[in-house]
């Protein structure tokens, strides 16, 4: 087990808070950055975590995209932090299975398109009048959004 590992930001969501905003939230909270929700990439779930207050645990990873880019860390959570280049990430022996996974993940993105791994938030009226909901899923082609009851126009 490593005792100290590279890992990305991370916390757990505050009651009513959404996905997106939890990540933005635990990111300025830990490094000082300030950023901007752009998508899922990953859900890993796991069953009987020790330290998961007996519930199945969820970890969620989204895309942001900075807006500050100065490190100012919480030093209460970090011991260090810093940017640093994805595949010198991605090749640590000093961080996790699940860094190293989400490292590679985003270098493919950036190498390939962030269409091919992007799971993305649409928000859309409930059935109960003034509420909302958001659903995550990969974009759909304008040809099929557009789709009506009798087929593609």
């Amino acid at each position: 087990m490593i005792k100290y590992a590279w890992k990305f930001p991370g916390g757990l969501s505050d009651l009513g808070e959404d996905i997106g905003e939890t990540a933005v939230r635990e990111v300025f909270e830990e490094t000082g950055i300030r950023s901007k929700f752009i998508s899922l990439l990953s859900i890993r779930q796991q069953h009987n975590h020790p330290g998961a207050f007996g519930k199945s645990d969820m970890y969620i990873v989204c895309r942001l995209k900075a807006v500050s880019f100065d490190i100012s860390f919480c030093q209460e959570e970090c011991l260090r932090c810093e940017w640093m280049d994805l595949e010198e990430l991605a090749r640590s022996e000093h961080t996790t299975l699940i860094t190293s996974r989400i490292a590679k993940l985003l270098f493919y993105g950036f190498r390939e398109g962030f269409d091919k791994i992007d799971v993305n938030m649409r928000e859309f009226p409930a059935v109960y009048t003034g509420l909302f909901y958001k659903l995550y899923h990969k974009e759909l082609p304008e040809k099929y959004e557009k789709v009506q009851l009798n087929g593609i126009k």
